[in-house]
């Protein structure tokens, strides 16, 4: 009997100190994007969207990886803003900002490369600091 008691109070007290696993799905960002899911913040939107399920994606050109990455384009409504989701980049997203009356969206001085949007055979190119990354 002594030897159920003390094996219940080592087994109750190895509970009340245990920490508390992650729950499984909680991986919300400040946004409140769950990245387990899929979603990531999107700027031009406001809201939470899968890369993946835009409809213009781009696949990487070549890489000496031994996987290929892809990258999808979000236009803003009067197009005179684009955001691309550059995997590889220190930020999330990157705007680019349309270059007057030009099919061309260029980032700013705000980050160290330059990333350029220019339409390509009825598509899109991305090019990172005048080398093409994405097509």
């Amino acid at each position: 009997m002594k030897k159920t008691i003390v094996f219940s109070t080592l087994f109750l007290a190895s509970l009340a100190f245990a920490q508390k696993a992650p729950v499984v799905g909680g991986d919300k960002d400040v946004h409140g994007c769950k990245a387990s899911a899929g979603y990531t913040y999107s700027q031009l939107r406001n809201n939470c969207v899968r890369v993946f399920e835009q409809k213009i994606k781009l696949k990487e050109v070549s890489t000496d990886k031994s996987y290929t990455s892809m990258t999808a384009v979000i236009f803003s409504k009067d197009m005179k803003k684009a955001e691309v989701f550059i995997p590889d980049a220190s930020a999330k997203s990157i705007i680019l900002d349309r270059q007057g009356k030009e099919k061309l969206w260029k980032s700013g001085s705000h980050i160290k490369d330059t990333y350029t949007l220019i339409p390509y055979k009825k598509r899109y190119q991305i090019t990172k600091n005048d080398v093409v990354i994405y097509q």
